[in-house]
């Protein structure tokens, strides 16, 4: 037997054994909230056993997670959309009162039909017939991405860039804005070499760049934690029950 499996053996044994030790006292009971437990930790310690080496564990995790996720994901669509929209809308199932719960099934006839198209990417012959429904989601996404995105990025940002500046410390905020918008347009400005007051500010520019991808990652990083500090505040307490 290889080390591989003495490890794998050992986690099982013991978990198995702190399950048992924990049912015996009475701080597990064997019903489905307790069962949902062991099968929570269960999970969560076989995915963090990838920290050792990928292993048989991580993968049976790994592949649970994304059968529950789509699973789910699939209900929810069913429940929403396919079943909750369109089949109460046309066939009046489950609606109560109007004819299909109040909605007019022929405002759904263009979303189904561009549904049903996107079902033909499993025939060879008519796969063609998808590209409708797929140019027509990217056409309107993008046509309601692009505002927002120029809402957000753009005009939000010249808005504190053209603000009055102040002996403050909000003015000291608006100008430290403004020299950082400035110089690292500066430094993406490739039509003119990098000389003189033009590189002074580009390498402003990229201290600029460098303390907000510093920022961002620390704010990845927090997060991280927190989710980490929550599994293990569930293994301590909800399993446990030692916190």
């Amino acid at each position: 037997m290889t080390r591989d499996r003495y490890v794998f053996v050992g986690f099982l044994a013991l978990f198995l054994s702190a399950n048992a030790i924990l049912v015996a006292n009475g701080s597990l009971a064997l019903d489905w909230d307790g069962i949902g437990v062991m099968v929570a930790v269960g999970c969560t310690l076989a995915l963090y056993s990838f920290l050792y080496k990928d292993n048989a564990l991580f993968k049976v995790a790994e592949h649970v997670y994304v059968g529950v996720a789509a699973a789910y994901v699939f209900g929810i669509t069913w429940y929403n959309s396919l079943y909750g929209e369109i089949i109460v809308s046309y066939f009046d199932i489950g609606a109560e009162g109007s004819t299909g719960g109040g909605h007019n099934p022929w405002v759904l006839l263009f979303p189904t039909l561009l549904g049903l198209l996107m079902l033909t990417r499993f025939s060879r012959k008519f796969s063609w017939l998808s590209r409708i429904s797929f140019a027509f989601v990217v056409g309107v996404g993008a046509g309601l991405t692009i505002p927002r995105f120029m809402s957000s990025f753009l005009l939000g940002q010249l808005e504190p860039s053209l603000a009055p500046l102040s002996l403050s410390w909000e003015g000291l905020n608006l100008f430290l804005v403004l020299v950082g918008v400035i110089t690292v347009l500066v430094y993406f400005f490739f039509s003119v070499e990098h000389k003189g007051a033009v590189g002074h500010a580009s390498r402003l520019g990229i201290w600029f760049l460098m303390v907000s991808f510093g920022a961002s990652f620390g704010y990845t990083i927090m997060a991280r934690l927190s989710l980490l500090i929550g599994r293990i505040s569930f293994l301590l307490d909800d399993w446990l029950h030692v916190m």
